[in-house]
């Protein structure tokens, strides 16, 4: 088994109940769900919106591998109806949207790598290359490890 952290982050509907929600789902296709952070609010980051974030870090321990927990949570997204997943525009810049749920990979196990599809392009970096940058990450994450 290894421990895994996953970023939680909704902005649409009852954000609350869509944290909920989405560990559940997690906790029945990854694996046990071991400790989850207090709810932080924020305001979106990288696109303008009137609707806040409601974010969770959690720490789950998973028999999947790496790409099986991307698949996972991809579906997750899908089926609690995620649309839009951020993009790169023609300029090179990320483009976000407003989401139901947002899964985020932040570590996996001590895991140092990129997974990229056929063609080259990257679909996965471990630990998450910009969750340093992000306040809505690094605060929740910090109280589960300081309760460790």
């Amino acid at each position: 088994m290894t421990d895994i952290y996953l970023g939680l982050g909704s902005n649409l509907g009852d954000k609350e109940q869509n944290i909920k929600l989405c560990l559940s789902l997690l906790e029945q296709e990854i694996g046990a769900l071991i400790r989850c952070s207090s709810f932080y609010y924020s305001a979106p980051e990288d696109f303008e919106s009137e609707n806040d974030f409601v974010n969770v870090v959690a720490r789950f321990e998973t028999a999947l591998s790496p790409l099986q927990v991307l698949e996972v949570t991809q579906t997750i997204e899908r089926k609690m109806g995620r649309v839009n997943k951020s993009k790169q525009g023609i300029d090179g810049t990320i483009i976000h949207f407003d989401r139901v749920i947002d899964i985020d990979i932040l570590y996996y196990g001590d895991l140092k790598k990129t997974f990229c599809d056929k063609k080259g392009n990257e679909i996965l970096v471990i630990p998450h290359p910009r969750m340093r940058e992000r306040a809505f990450v690094m605060t929740p994450l910090q109280e589960i490890l300081h309760s460790l």
